[in-house]
């Protein structure tokens, strides 16, 4: 029976498993933005979160901690330099799955996992849609009279 088995097995053995999603972590906490499966992702973020919240607090015990799931030197020195100074006022939900559809051999839903504070581009559309939501009409009428005096006052000045 499977009675409080709740988590995605992904069709491996356990150890098979924590190797596939402590290599994801490493790609994820390296390059920020990695393409996968739905399924893997889903996975991918219940074992990454926790270490990125580990991450806040720079200790000895807490980098010992996240090496012991990691194994890699350069990913856990990403962490808690570059991420975690990203991620410090954040509270959780530090990755964000986006799908992408199908794969195209197996029909498998695929999807991009990236870390939220690194996606400059939604940054900057959610930055951006701020901005120009009231001012749009202020700028052109004040670009049209802009427009028009120093041509006014250029005149003169040539005679």
């Amino acid at each position: 029976m499977r009675h409080n088995k709740k988590f995605n097995h992904l069709g491996r053995k356990k150890a098979h498993r924590d190797a596939l999603l402590a290599n994801m972590t490493i790609a994820l906490i390296m390059r920020k933005r990695i393409f996968t499966t739905l399924a893997k992702a889903k996975a991918l973020r219940v074992y990454a979160e926790p270490l990125i919240n580990r991450s806040k607090e720079d200790s000895m015990a807490n980098r010992r901690l996240v090496f012991s799931y990691l194994q890699n030197k350069e990913a856990v020195t990403e962490l808690f330099r570059e991420v975690a100074q990203k991620v410090a006022e954040r509270n959780g939900g530090y990755t964000r799955i986006l799908k992408t559809g199908n794969r195209l051999g197996d029909n498998a839903k695929m999807c991009f996992i990236e870390l939220v504070d690194y996606n400059e581009n939604m940054l900057k559309s959610a930055s951006d849609a701020k901005k120009a939501g009231r001012t749009r009409r202020s700028r052109r009428k004040a670009a049209a009279p802009a427009a028009e005096a120093p041509a006014a006052t250029e005149a003169p000045a040539a005679e």
